[in-house]
């Protein structure tokens, strides 16, 4: 751990589920275990492990009940899943999961290719959850995801009038936070600052966390963008595993271990030891052999006289 105080800036690793889910090649459940145990040795508090899907659509989730009964063993850590309808919640709770989070595209086009229902319908299916979670699991927090928010490979534009309002609608159907995704890369600094912005004039406490990919190199720079408008919540992937099988060309997401550095440098804790975080790529390579990891960092090493917690 970087502080004995509550760090700065809460990293959402998302790799386990966003960045497997996205690659052909299926990592056996042994390996992604091991994998999550180096992340939490590195002192990852939110970690994604896995999607609640139909197996049949993504068979690299299929033993995701698995790999959230492994992860709960660990504790001070807050076990995460994607869901994306009230079925998947229902697994998802009765498995154990202690945070869900349900992807709500802005963009109708990409809302029907990933969920198959409209944006206008993902919101009720939310309330469904919200009132499921109320039912059976009160202690577990829902997280909407607007995907889609900075622009869609499918769709093209997508006004941010319409990611302001659904995200509104989001905070009204009584989801705990509400977070922005640019699914497909493309958002740049300028856009990322105005739109976060406009989200904490709208529904204040509950903006929840920026989720960037970095498929055109703004990630980091992105990243930034949310931190200067009050964003302190970020999704990540180690070696920037990841994308969206359902928006063609989106892959990237931002690389766990440069984005720690960026805000450690800044002197912003994070809780995270980057040279775990490192080593937590290791795991990662031999569960997914060939499987191509990028990030600036793990390749150029720590600068000479690194101290973290501590801006130079």
């Amino acid at each position: 751990m970087t502080s004995s105080r509550q760090p700065d800036i809460l990293i959402s690793e998302v790799g386990p589920r966003d960045g497997l889910q996205s690659v052909k090649a299926t990592m056996a459940t042994a390996d992604k275990c091991r994998w999550i145990d180096a992340l939490v040795a590195a002192g990852l508090r939110e970690i994604e492990v896995a999607s609640f899907v139909p197996a049949h659509l993504l068979p690299q989730m299929a033993d995701a009940a698995d790999v959230v009964r492994h992860a709960l063993q660990h504790r001070g850590v807050t076990v995460m899943a994607l869901v994306p309808n009230l079925r998947g919640a229902q697994a998802a709770l009765r498995a154990g999961a202690q945070k869900l989070t349900m992807p709500v595209s802005a963009s109708a086009a990409h809302s029907l290719a990933n969920v198959r229902k409209t944006p206008d319908a993902m919101v009720e299916e939310v309330r469904a959850v919200l009132r499921l979670r109320d039912d059976i699991a009160p202690g577990v927090r829902v997280e909407a995801g607007v995907s889609t928010a900075f622009g869609c490979t499918l769709q093209g534009h997508v006004p941010e009038d319409d990611v302001v309002r659904l995200a509104v609608q989001l905070a009204e159907a009584g989801a705990d936070e509400v977070g922005l995704s640019d699914t497909t890369g493309m958002g740049n600094p300028a856009q990322t600052r105005r739109l976060f912005s406009r989200l904490f004039s709208s529904i204040g406490a509950r903006t929840g966390a920026a989720h960037l990919h970095n498929t055109r190199g703004l990630g980091l720079a992105n990243a930034l963008a949310a931190y200067e408008a009050g964003v302190r919540t970020f999704d990540s992937s180690l070696g920037g595993l990841g994308g969206c099988p359902y928006a063609p060309g989106a892959s990237g997401n931002v690389v766990t271990e440069d984005l720690v550095f960026m805000f450690e440098a800044m002197g912003l804790s994070t809780g995270v030891d980057l040279n775990r975080l490192m080593a937590a790529r290791a795991p990662l390579q031999a569960g997914l052999p060939g499987e191509p990891l990028y990030g600036m960092t793990p390749e150029a090493g720590l600068p000479k006289g690194w101290r973290v917690g501590a801006a130079p």
